[in-house]
């Protein structure tokens, strides 16, 4: 999905939360786009001064200093020089979770093994 299609989801739950009396303002495409950006916005700045960013039952954002180590090429072989940096992680929250694992689906159930 990018970002014009999310879009379309932001407009779709600034409405329903309109119904709910929790939103008091309509939402057109420009201004969904500027939610989507003053959003990521947000999280890349206060990513810059700070290490964790931790939003309950969506996830946590976090940085981890990675050592410079070698790498090999794939292709040629080559060893490489890796240098130090920082990757950024994301651990999943439990709504999030059980949003995209529905608990109508059953779980897959193991054959049991039969004796000889």
């Amino acid at each position: 999905m990018n970002k014009s299609e999310f879009n379309k989801y932001i407009q779709k739950v600034i409405i329903k939360h309109m119904k709910t009396g929790k939103v008091s303002m309509n939402c057109n495409a420009d201004q969904a786009n500027a939610i989507i950006d003053i959003f990521l916005d947000g999280v890349l700045l206060a990513l810059e001064e700070q290490d964790e960013i931790s939003l309950v039952g969506f996830g946590r954002f976090y940085k981890r200093k990675m050592k410079s180590r070698q790498g090999r090429n794939p292709k040629t072989g080559e060893t490489l020089n890796i240098p130090a940096h920082v990757q950024l992680k994301f651990f999943v929250g439990k709504k999030l979770k059980e949003a995209c694992n529905p608990k109508s689906k059953q779980p897959i159930k193991k054959a049991k093994k039969t004796a000889l």
